[in-house]
Formats: C-alpha cells, sequence, structure tokens
C-alpha cells in the first residue's frame, strides 16, 4: 500500500545532497539561439532592447516560460508497489493522487517521443513570426497595407497583397507538411507495444505512449526500454541483466544491473503484483549515472511473503544507478521487469535533449542583408526623386508613394523562387541512387551542405560498426594474425598433450601459448546466456567478447560463468572448473581489471591481469619488446592490452585475503585501502603477451574522412567511450594523419587544466584527445581561449562526452569561431548535437531512428556524407545564389526603367508597367528560364570528387555576398537605363509603342542574361526558354490594351528592339569574358585543364 513519507524534511535534504554531491554545474542550459544569450559586456543596450523586444513576441518564450513552470514543479515521487499505477486503500484499489507532503505517486507526463517544431494551437502564430522577423517579408507586408490607403495607392492592390498570400502560403503548407511527416514519425515511434502487468496480474499489450508512472512493464531481450524504470526482476536466477547504452551516452560498454532482491526471488514475473512496498525516486535530473532512491518492503518475515497479505515488519533497501533501466537502453542477455519511474520528458535521454527548433540558413541572412541594401537603395532613390521633384507639403506622401513605386527593387518572388528551389534539391538529394534511402526532413536548409566548416561526428555506430575482432597476439619473438589461427590451434593441442610442469628456463612455446589462450578464456566479466538454444557472450566491453570468442576458435571454450565460478572446455574434451576468489574490475584510474582464482584440477591459485601497457608495463617482468611492439600494433589503430599472470601459495593468498576484507571494512577511505591491498599483490608477474583487438570501421570511412580533411572540413569526433579506445579509433580511421603528434588533455580541477591548457598551446600542429572531465573545466573557466586554439588542430577527438556536452561544443563553434557546423550520429545521445549543429544528419542504421527522425538529413552510411556535401551540398549552394542574384537583376533593372521614367516624365508617381504586365514579368515571362538554373552544374560530379579542394571556395561564401551584389547592381542600373533612355530616343509618339518596346527588350535582355550564365545546357532549360517566349508572343493577342500589335509584327519594332538588346547586353557579355579570362575561379581552370577548352 501507499506508504507516507515519515520526514519530509529528511528527504528535501537526501534531495539537496545529492544536488550537491553531483558537483556539476549547469553548464550546458545554454541555447545558440541569440535571442536566449546573455548580454555580453561592451554590447549595446540597444541590441539588447531590440533582442528583448523580439523575444517577447516570440510565441515561443510563452511555451519555454510554460514548461519552466512545468520543471519547477518537478519533485522527488513515492511510488506504490501494487501494479498498474493503483495504490491500496482500506482495501480499495484507488487511483494515484498527489499526498499533502508534495510527493508524486502518479505523475501526469505523457511517455511520448515528440520531434515536432510546432504545436497546432500556435502553428500559424509561430510560422508567420518566423516569417516576419525577417525584414524581406515584414518589408513587403507593410507595402501591401499601404494599398489599404487609397492617398499612398499606386497600382492595383492585388499586384502586392496577391504574392505576398501565395509566398506566405506555400511556407505554411511547407512547413505543415514538413511536421506532419514528423508528428508521422513520432507516432510511429509512441506505438512500440509493451506487455504492461494488471492489477488482476494478467499482462496487456500497451503502446509505450500508455505507459505512466509506476506501471510493471515486461521488456523482453532485444528491446528498448520504453521509460526510465527500476529494475524489478530478471530472466537470471541470479537477478542480472545487461543494458546497452550507446544510445544514451555513447558507450560501447554494456551495463550490469541488478535487480532488486526482495521483487526478484518472486517466482514469476505474474507474481511481482502481489509485492507490498513502494519506492521512493529522487526527482528527474540530468544525471545519467546517477540515482538515489528507496525500496521499501512490508514483509512478514516469510519466505513465503509474496503470497501474505498481512502487513509485516518493513525492510529498506538503498537504491542505486546499478538498480535502473534508462528510456532508450538496449536490455541484453534476457528479459526485465521494471517499474516505471519517469515518463516522458522527465525521462533522463529526453532532458539530456534539447526542444527542436527551426533552423535558418547562412543564405537566407544573407538574402535578408541584401533586402535591407535594396530598402535603403529604394529609399535613397525615393529622396532624390522628391528633391528633384521639388520641396512641397505633401513630400512626405511624394516619398512613400515614390518607395511603394519602386518596391519591385526588392522581388517578393524572391522568396517563392527559393522555397521551390530547396524543395527542388531536396528531391534531387532524394532521388541520388548513389546514396539509396536518403531522406530530406528538413527542406529548407539543403544549401547549408555546401559552406561546413566543421563535421562533429560520433564513433559508435557512425565510423564504426562496434564488433571488435581480434587481429593480432604478440608473444616477444613470435606473433600471430588472424591467418595464422591454424597455427595458434596446433601450438594449443600440443599444449594441452604436455605435462604441465616447473621449467627452469624459459617455458616452449605451446606451453606460453596455453597459457596466454588460458588467460584471455579467464580474465573477464563475460557471461554465457542462451538465445534460441545457442550460447551467447555477453559483457560489459566488446572488447572482452572478442578475446573470449578468440579463445573459443583456438578450441578453448567459456562453457558457463556464475558469480562464483567458471566452468571451460579444452580442446581435449574436457571440461575443468575455477572457483572465482576475488575481482578487481576495470576502472579509469587504474585501466587495467584483476581476477584471482582456483583450479579446481590442480588446486592451484592464479592471478590473471590484463590492461593498458601504460599501467601494465611497471609491473611486469622486464621485456625489451614490450613497449615496441605496443607502438607497432596501436600504429595499425588496433585496440592494446597486455596480458600477466602470477601464481599464488595458499600462504600468500591467505595474507591477501585478510588484509582485502580489512580493507573492505574500513569506515575511511576504504577504496583507497582495498587499492593498497591490491597493489600489494601486483609486482613481478609474469608477461604473458599482448593482445590487439580491432574496432572494425564502417564501410570507406578511411576515404570519405581524407576527401573531407581535402575539402578543407575539419573532422571532430564526440563520444562518450573511453580515452584509448577514442584514440585508436581516431588513429585506424586516418581522423590522425600518420605519425601526426598527439596531444591528451586530461586534467582533474582548474589549475591542473590550466596548466595543461598552456602545455598544449605550445603545441601546434598536434591532434587533441580530452575527456569529459576536461572539456567540462576548460568549457567553464576559458572557453573563447579554448575554442581558438582547439580549432587551429588538424583533428580534435573529445570522449566521455554527456549529450548535453556534445550539443556545447557545437555552440561554442558557432558562437566564438562563427563556423559553420554540422553534426552526424546514429544514437539518441547524438540528438542534442543534431539538433544544435547548423545541419543534423542522421545515420538510420541497427542502432534506431532517433538520430535519424531528429536529424535534417538521414543517411544509411558514413560513406554518403561525401557525395551529400561535396556534390549536393555544392550544387544547392551555387544554384541558389545564382538563382538569388538573377530575381534580384529581374528586379532592379523593372525599376531602374521605372526610375528613369519617373525622372523624365516629370518625377510622376506613374507606374510604367501596371496589372498583368507586372505579374507577368516576374511569373509567365521570366520565372521559367530563370528557375531552370536549378539544373545548372558548374562541375560534373566527377570533377567534385577528384578535386574536393574545390570545396573551399565555397565555405568562403563569395558566390552571394556583397561584392556579388554590388556587380549585379551596377549590371541592372547599366541595362535598365540603356532600354529606357534607348526606347525614349527611339520611338515614335505613341506612350503606348515606349510600353511595347522597352517591355520587349527588357524581357529579351533577362533571357538573354540567363543563357549566357548557364553553364550545362539541358533540355529543361531550352524548353523554359522556349514557351517563355511563346508565353510572351501569345500575350499581344490575349492583352491587346498593353501593346500596339499591329506595330509591334513590323520591321521598325524589331529594328529597335533588336539595337536595345544589344547595346544593354553586348558590355556586360565582354566584362564577363574579359573577366574569366584574366581571373577565372579554380572550377573554371579545372575544366579548361581537363577539356581544353578556352573560356
Amino acid at each position: 500500500m501507499y506508504r507516507h513519507a515519515k520526514d519530509a524534511g529528511d528527504i528535501e535534504l537526501l534531495s539537496k545532497s545529492h544536488r550537491r554531491s553531483s558537483g556539476r554545474r549547469d553548464v550546458y542550459e545554454s541555447s545558440d539561439d541569440d535571442e536566449n544569450t546573455p548580454l555580453r559586456s561592451g554590447e549595446h543596450l540597444g541590441k539588447a532592447g531590440s533582442r528583448a523586444f523580439y523575444q517577447m513576441l516570440n510565441p515561443r518564450t510563452w511555451l519555454r516560460a510554460f514548461a519552466s513552470r512545468k520543471e519547477d514543479k518537478r519533485q522527488p515521487r513515492i511510488i506504490p508497489m501494487n501494479g498498474c499505477n493503483l495504490y491500496a486503500q482500506n482495501g480499495k484499489l484507488k487511483e494515484n493522487v498527489v499526498h499533502d507532503e508534495g510527493f508524486v505517486a502518479g505523475f501526469a507526463v505523457p511517455n511520448v517521443v515528440r520531434n515536432q517544431k510546432y504545436r497546432a494551437a500556435t502553428f500559424v502564430v509561430e510560422v508567420l513570426y518566423e516569417q516576419f522577423r525577417f525584414f524581406f517579408n515584414l518589408y513587403f507586408l507593410l507595402v501591401a497595407l499601404s494599398q489599404f490607403i487609397p492617398e499612398l495607392q499606386v497600382g492595383f492592390l492585388f499586384t502586392y497583397i496577391a504574392p505576398l498570400v501565395f509566398v506566405l502560403t506555400v511556407t505554411l503548407v511547407k512547413e505543415g507538411y514538413d511536421d506532419y511527416q514528423r508528428y508521422v514519425r513520432d507516432k510511429e515511434a509512441n506505438s512500440q507495444r509493451y506487455e504492461r502487468l494488471q492489477a488482476d496480474g494478467k499482462k496487456k499489450s500497451v503502446p509505450s505512449a500508455d505507459l505512466k508512472v509506476g506501471d510493471v512493464v515486461f521488456v523482453p531481450s532485444g528491446a528498448r526500454v520504453p521509460a526510465d524504470m527500476l529494475l524489478l526482476r530478471t530472466s537470471d536466477k541470479s537477478g542480472t541483466v545487461f543494458i546497452r547504452t550507446d544510445q544514451l551516452d555513447g558507450e560501447t560498454d554494456w551495463k550490469l544491473r541488478r535487480a532488486i532482491a526482495g521483487t526478484q526471488r518472486s517466482p514469476s514475473d505474474d507474481a511481482i503484483i502481489n509485492v507490498r512496498g513502494s519506492v521512493w525516486a529522487d526527482k528527474p535530473t540530468k544525471e545519467i549515472d546517477s540515482f538515489i532512491g528507496n525500496f521499501t518492503l512490508e514483509d512478514d518475515g516469510l519466505d513465503d511473503h509474496l503470497e501474505s497479505n498481512s502487513r509485516g515488519l518493513e525492510h529498506v533497501e538503498p537504491l542505486s544507478i546499478d538498480n535502473t533501466l534508462w528510456a532508450n537502453t538496449i536490455v541484453c542477455g534476457g528479459s526485465a521487469v521494471g517499474l516505471v519511474l519517469y515518463t516522458g520528458t522527465d525521462t533522463r535521454v529526453a532532458m539530456n535533449a534539447d526542444p527542436p527548433k527551426s533552423k535558418v540558413g547562412l543564405v537566407d541572412i544573407e538574402i535578408n542583408r541584401l533586402a535591407k541594401m535594396l530598402f535603403a537603395l529604394s529609399l535613397v532613390s525615393s529622396f532624390v526623386m522628391v528633391l528633384l521633384k521639388g520641396w512641397t507639403d505633401t513630400w512626405f506622401q511624394s516619398l512613400f508613394r515614390f518607395v511603394i513605386l519602386f518596391s519591385s527593387i526588392i522581388p517578393i518572388s524572391l522568396r517563392v523562387n527559393i522555397d521551390m528551389a530547396k524543395t527542388a534539391f531536396s528531391y534531387f538529394m532524394m532521388g541520388d541512387k548513389e546514396i539509396p534511402g536518403t531522406i530530406v526532413r528538413s527542406s529548407f536548409i539543403p544549401e547549408e551542405l555546401g559552406r561546413i566548416d566543421y563535421l562533429l561526428s560520433d564513433k559508435t555506430g557512425t565510423l564504426t560498426q562496434n564488433q571488435m575482432e581480434m587481429k593480432e597476439i604478440h608473444m616477444g619473438e613470435v606473433s600471430f594474425g588472424r591467418e595464422a589461427l591454424n597455427d595458434v590451434q596446433s601450438l594449443l593441442h600440443q599444449a594441452f598433450e604436455m605435462k604441465e610442469e616447473a621449467y627452469r628456463g624459459r617455458p616452449p612455446v605451446q606451453m606460453r601459448m596455453r597459457r596466454l589462450i588460458e588467460a584471455l578464456a579467464l580474465c573477464h566479466n563475460v557471461n554465457v546466456t542462451l538465445e534460441d538454444g545457442t550460447a551467447i557472450y555477453q559483457a560489459s566491453s566488446p572488447d572482452e567478447v572478442a578475446l573470449v570468442n578468440y579463445a573459443k576458435l583456438t578450441g578453448l571454450v567459456l562453457e558457463d560463468r556464475t558469480l562464483t565460478s567458471i566452468v571451460l572446455r579444452r580442446p581435449t574434451g574436457e571440461v575443468v572448473d575455477y572457483e572465482i576468489l576475488n575481482v578487481f574490475p576495470f576502472n579509469s584510474d587504474t585501466k587495467r581489471m584483476g581476477i584471482i582464482l582456483r583450479e579446481h584440477e590442480t588446486g592451484r591459485i592464479l592471478f590473471l591481469m590484463k590492461g593498458a601497457d601504460a599501467t601494465m608495463t611497471p609491473i611486469v617482468e622486464f621485456s625489451d619488446w614490450l613497449e615496441e611492439e605496443c607502438g607497432n600494433l596501436a600504429r595499425k589503430g588496433l585496440r592494446t592490452l597486455v596480458i600477466a599472470m602470477k601464481v599464488l601459495s595458499k600462504e600468500e593468498y591467505a595474507a591477501f585475503s585478510q588484509r582485502y576484507e580489512l580493507a573492505k571494512r574500513s569506515l575511511q577511505d576504504r577504496d583507497a585501502s582495498m587499492r593498497t591491498a591490491v597493489e600489494e599483490l601486483e609486482c613481478n608477474l609474469t608477461l604473458l603477451g599482448l593482445t590487439g583487438v580491432e574496432d572494425k570501421l564502417q564501410d570507406q570511412v578511411n576515404s570519405t574522412l581524407e576527401t573531407l580533411r581535402n575539402a578543407g572540413v575539419r573532422v571532430w569526433m564526440l563520444t562518450g567511450d573511453k580515452v584509448e579506445t577514442a584514440t585508436c579509433i581516431a588513429i585506424s580511421s586516418h581522423l590522425f594523419a600518420r605519425n601526426a603528434p598527439i596531444f591528451h588533455l586530461l586534467a582533474a580541477n582548474k589549475e591542473q587544466a590550466e596548466e595543461e591548457f598552456k602545455r598544449f598551446q605550445k603545441k601546434p600542429g598536434a591532434c587533441l584527445v580530452i575527456d569529459g572531465r576536461s572539456l567540462s573545466l576548460c568549457t567553464d573557466n576559458f572557453p573563447r581561449q579554448f575554442i581558438e586554439v582547439a580549432c587551429k588542430c588538424p583533428s580534435v577527438v573529445c570522449c566521455r562526452c554527456l549529450p548535453t556536452q556534445k550539443a556545447l561544443i557545437v555552440r561554442l563553434l558557432k558562437r566564438h569561431a562563427k563556423k559553420r557546423c554540422a553534426a552526424i550520429g546514429d544514437g539518441g545521445n547524438d540528438v542534442a548535437m543534431i539538433q544544435a549543429a547548423d545541419v543534423g544528419i542522421g545515420i538510420e542504421g541497427k542502432e534506431g531512428r532517433q538520430a535519424s527522425l531528429a536529424a535534417d538529413f538521414s543517411l544509411t552510411k558514413f560513406k554518403h556524407v561525401s557525395r551529400l556535401m561535396l556534390w549536393h551540398g555544392r550544387n544547392s549552394y551555387t544554384r541558389t545564389a545564382r538563382l538569388s542574384q538573377f530575381v534580384i537583376h529581374r528586379g532592379l533593372i523593372i525599376s531602374m526603367i521605372q526610375i528613369v521614367f519617373s525622372a523624365i516624365f516629370y518625377f510622376a508617381t506613374i507606374a510604367i508597367y501596371s496589372g498583368w504586365l507586372v505579374v507577368g514579368y516576374s511569373t509567365v515571362y521570366t520565372m521559367l528560364p530563370v528557375f531552370s538554373l536549378v539544373f545548372d552544374e558548374d562541375v560534373d560530379p566527377d570533377t567534385a570528387f577528384m578535386y574536393p579542394e574545390l570545396y573551399k571556395e565555397l565555405q568562403k561564401g563569395r558566390r552571394l555576398c556583397t561584392r556579388t551584389f554590388l556587380e549585379w547592381t551596377f549590371k541592372s542600373i547599366y541595362q535598365g537605363g540603356v532600354i529606357m533612355l534607348l526606347s525614349i530616343f527611339l520611338f515614335d509618339d505613341s506612350f503606348l509603342r515606349i510600353i511595347s518596346i522597352t517591355f520587349t527588350s527588357l524581357l529579351l535582355t533577362e533571357l538573354l542574361m540567363v543563357a549566357l550564365e548557364i553553364q550545362k545546357w539541358k533540355l529543361l532549360m531550352i524548353v523554359s526558354q522556349i514557351l517563355s517566349l511563346a508565353a510572351y508572343v501569345l500575350s499581344f493577342f490575349l492583352l491587346p490594351t498593353y501593346f500596339d500589335v499591329g506595330y509591334i509584327f513590323s520591321g521598325s519594332f524589331w529594328l529597335k528592339v533588336t539595337v536595345i538588346t544589344l547595346v544593354s547586353c553586348l558590355p556586360v557579355t565582354i566584362g564577363k569574358w574579359l573577366q574569366r579570362r584574366c581571373s577565372p575561379p579554380a572550377y573554371l581552370k579545372i575544366a579548361r585543364s581537363r577539356d581544353g577548352f578556352d573560356f
């Protein structure tokens, strides 16, 4: 039944103590969004005030405020053990309630995965806010609204309202479709079914979204844990089960979890419903490696208490991280039954992830900046016109009318064209047969792939397959590779046929091989489980499984292991037992593990050890080959382990055992006392050999990383794995160049971190390896200096990283280095990093789909990232830049014609083109040829991959910058002025004829400029030119009020139009040709050298 807290103050004190003991500051809460960053020293107050104003208008600010209030209400909770989220009171089942102490027996947080950016109630408001926060769209909104004022009307209301409505409608539909797709994917993830134990003891299959705090859930082997749970019972009689946490913390090691003793004794899973007790759990936190709680079991003191209904004594069992199953981990080596502690946003994985945000590409920001420059040009032109017209009482009204009249300087069709182009680029990526399975989940930033400076990659499942394989063993003067397995088997068979005796000199190679292989088969924490009748090895580290599997291949098979014994089957078929006396697990301080065994057959006591060469070398007998061979294996990218042994006499072990037991009972410095006792044994060990284990890389990882490096993309590896493991993978994958100096920045406190950082600054060109604790010290105390120095490294590896630390690295790079960052990963622990990056790439594989669902782009293999960036990213950026320039040119040239027209005709605020001519100019007549530029290619795919250095040119952002903008502005001013002035000089007397001449010349000039810019002609481009000309000719008959049809088909008309078009285009064409001859871009130089084509 429900147990009230005896002392709420004690529980609160315990919670506070836990927060102090965690020793971590909330340094990962910062956001890359400028709206949330604090005002820096020296920043202008006006900027801060503007930021605060827009933050106040942002609807997401109100949602975040609501979420923070919800987070403040998070409290510790007491969960009754009576199944089905119910507790018993007076013999009746009642729903969980919030009790007066403030502790929650059932917490109403839905257990759902949510990657959607918007909520249905605020969708329209949020999308419109995102659109109108840009000056570009806000400008056209104000221009459209101004046409409702009679004094400011300069044309048809339709010509100003319709384009804006169309742009906003397309954006709403596009955002709505993308978010609906996220909803469908979330619904699929939330529909995974689990068996929940009901109040009547029966199991019911329910979707994971229906799970609540207090539910008892059955999780089969190989299934994902749906919520943060307390482990009650496992299928293994020892009450243990392994979990894979690589989707949570990135660590490849399997973690051992233990069920609560009181519930593990239950005869079956269904019988757990009869357990009478409660669980006190601390409030939800981000700490994935700690947990504080108590389990109180009401017992009558009998062994069959699970069937007893009497209320007996209360047994309190403290709970720790070893008793938990966090959401998104995978149960391995048996099934598990758990009690749901935290759901939904209260789970560890959710609290370590950032909410999805709308990403804005750099091109959109640049276009917004160019729009401001165009507006300034429009304003200056209008002010000059007012001055030339003469200063009157209505000058302000005239100024506004001129601004509206010249509003086409900022083309609203630019947004439509760019959005449609981005959609086309997305379909090009998904339709590429060279990268099958690619999914574009965010079609708003494909061009960002063409300007990436840093690629931050996960390790496990992204660069590696997480499949360990023994590649080589060394025994001094002789070594055996994988291909020499038959030789190893032969030596081992010979050794077991020989009598083991004490050799005065060095034992023969057969006996040394036997001892080495026996050590591999005995010194580990591997468990044997049965799945479908097949024995499966499972361990907290895949390295250990690889060693035991290798021993199995040689003929020495691990048959069984319990907490107290190990059973081996020798190549001769003989089965031998070993009693486990002591186990000394691997830890990051000692970097070695050991085990003491007693062989039943002979009674010998063996002390076996394995570990890193740096920690094993001082405790083994001197060897003149160990250091050299360790270096050779490391350069091959193999993970090395030194294997050693020592035979203990009964007296030696008895003395050690007494010291060790006393140390275990010590109340002060217990760990240090136990370590001292073990160290007394760790001396003069016999060196048995050296092993080299390979973590298999993903397909073509080496070539992909090399291509990206040549392209100027710096790759950082952010992993939750150990320093040694990550370093080996960095070497084997060629993330670190061969013979490149490597600096390990490892510190335990601030002073040490500062000292190591100063040493690192004196090693230019060195690759950096840093662990999570040291990274936290650096980013807390000197983040800017650390990022500036790290950016000078060829590559960086961050080990033991929390998900929030991965996201923090991305934010620091964006904030301090001002670089464009992409993040790629395959696990749930990579979601925060993927969402924080400018471009998030998820790999969909055997590790799940969470990273893929949260990413902007989803791939099936890491090797596809090079084609995604170097080909599709290049095309998306270059095509977007060229399309933007032409659309701006299209608006500038017609605005220049309007300016000259108004200046000549007494500064009248009258539009030279009105109605369908204005609408048709940017749609029917020129849209298809201009938009056909999205199919253009400046280089072919072979050239892009043969010369990845071409990508460096894109990183500079010179395809769309102030210089190119000014070039196109001068072109537009020249061409617009020539068309208008020559038309006036050549036309007869009719005003209708000047419209026909100027508009025809304008259209031909625009089509000719598009044709001159095309690098590689395709059929669609030719068709678009023909259709546009045909549509214009058809307009002569459909719009007779706009054209003098009789005059248009005269020779005089076409002669004048031809002269005007040539004068407007020929100087521009000659100038472009000279520029390409004198200073050609890199891609033209390569094309010229390959094809012999003279530009």
